[in-house]
């Protein structure tokens, strides 16, 4: 099947983009980048790019492509990792979340080369996008994505997700252990530490990587 230089451009843009990323683009940022307002349009020429084998599609995800192999199956390489973004952590003042679960649902996931994890368990990561500006002493803005390791325990000076059982909350903060306290501690002078009585707070993961979202918001 003969492609349009236009989707030829979005091809390209899609084979760039993983390869700077390690994640696909969604079909915004492929608008953008070939000067296409309409997702209509982009969807269009998506799905001659999928009838020629050259991506594979799931519609119903925000990040749901895939560059192909030859044969047709999605392209798998070794050095990458795809971890599934599970939703939003504040960064500031803890918020309020509902079904006592810590993390919205979401779709998406972010592709990730294994040479970024060092020897973390895949099947342990997951991701979230941060809101907020608590941490931004640690390089951590509004609008990043942290890639968390799950785990129930932590160590003093580890960055964690903690959820505040008795409040219903939950937050991003550094923890420290402080006599008969947790501290959880802020990375911004404008934010005050919050101390937890031990039995109200549990650990849902520990920072292992940022991933830096210029010029956007969570």
């Amino acid at each position: 099947m003969a492609l349009s230089e236009r989707q030829q451009q979005i091809y390209s843009f899609i084979q760039r983009f993983s390869s700077d990323k390690g994640r696909p683009p969604t079909i915004r940022e492929i608008g953008s980048s070939v000067g296409i307002s309409s997702t209509s349009v982009v969807n269009y020429n998506l799905n001659i790019l999928e009838r020629a084998g050259l991506i594979s599609r799931e519609k119903e995800v925000s990040r749901g492509l895939r560059l192909t192999a030859p044969n047709g199956k999605p392209m798998s390489d070794a050095r990458f990792i795809q971890v599934p973004l599970l939703g939003r952590i504040v960064a500031g003042k803890p918020i309020e979340v509902p079904d006592t679960n810590a993390f919205e649902a979401d779709h998406e996931s972010v592709m990730l080369t294994r040479s970024l994890l060092h020897d973390a368990d895949p099947t342990k990561l997951f991701a979230l996008h941060v809101k907020g500006d608590s941490m931004i002493d640690a390089s951590i803005h509004d609008g990043d994505i942290v890639v968390m390791k799950s785990q129930q325990t932590a160590r003093d000076g580890d960055m964690v997700a903690a959820w505040l059982r008795d409040k219903g909350q939950t937050t991003l903060k550094y923890f420290y252990r402080r006599k008969n306290k947790i501290e959880l501690v802020p990375a911004n002078p404008s934010y005050t530490p919050i101390e937890v009585e031990p039995r109200n707070l549990e650990i849902q993961g520990k920072v292992v990587l940022v991933i830096r979202q210029l010029g956007m918001a969570a």
